[in-house]
């Protein structure tokens, strides 16, 4: 399709600009942000496999991130986490939620500046201590003490999701409508850096 009558069909409305990814969607920021239930809606929604990278580390391991944890330690598991995103990094474009540190080591920052487009789901501290503290499966989060951490975490990690190719604001509000946000965040980095990639379609 010309370059006109692409922008034409856009101004009418439905279909709507869609976009085959050129490569996979990387979803990053804080536990609680959203990455799991976004991720999933998202891959739904333009039709990708979806991965966690947290359960594709407790399936390497054959058990939890608590017992990986307290096993073998918090060194092991960001080794075995390093190695599974980049294995998930090879494979065709899908959709991937990250772990909430993980791109603090340099390496995953460079093969997911390679191999990935990145986003990061920005939520603010009072939305992630409200979603943290409704589930026990963190294994450095302890009851009393998930303000104190994720305010750290806060310190430590924003300034690198910061460097992410797309920046979404998440709100409390429906996930759907989230997801649709990060849609439309998406479709425009595509349709700007891979025009070859953006196509016409309701979704």
């Amino acid at each position: 399709m010309a370059s006109s009558e692409f922008y034409k069909s856009i101004r009418k409305g439905p279909p709507t600009i869609s976009f085959m990814p050129p490569k996979t969607i990387a979803l990053v920021g804080l536990m609680g942000c959203g990455k799991t239930s976004i991720g999933r809606r998202l891959a739904k929604k333009l039709e990708l496999s979806f991965f966690d990278s947290d359960q594709e580390v407790e399936v390497s391991a054959g058990c939890s991130m608590k017992e990986i944890y307290a096993v073998f330690g918090e060194a092991a598991f960001k080794s075995g986490e390093r190695r599974v995103i980049a294995r998930l990094l090879d494979q065709p474009p899908h959709i991937l939620a990250t772990g909430g540190s993980s791109i603090l080591d340099e390496e995953t920052q460079v093969v997911l500046k390679e191999k990935s487009i990145t986003v990061w789901l920005d939520a603010d501290l009072e939305t992630l201590v409200a979603r943290v503290s409704r589930r026990n499966d963190r294994p450095f989060i302890r009851d009393g003490n998930q303000r104190d951490v994720l305010e750290s975490l806060i310190n430590t990690c924003y300034p690198v999701y910061e460097r992410s190719d797309i920046h979404v604001k998440t709100y409390d509000e429906a996930t759907n409508t989230t997801v649709d946000r990060v849609i439309f965040a998406v479709s425009e980095f595509v349709k700007e850096h891979y025009p070859d990639h953006c196509v016409l379609k309701s979704i």
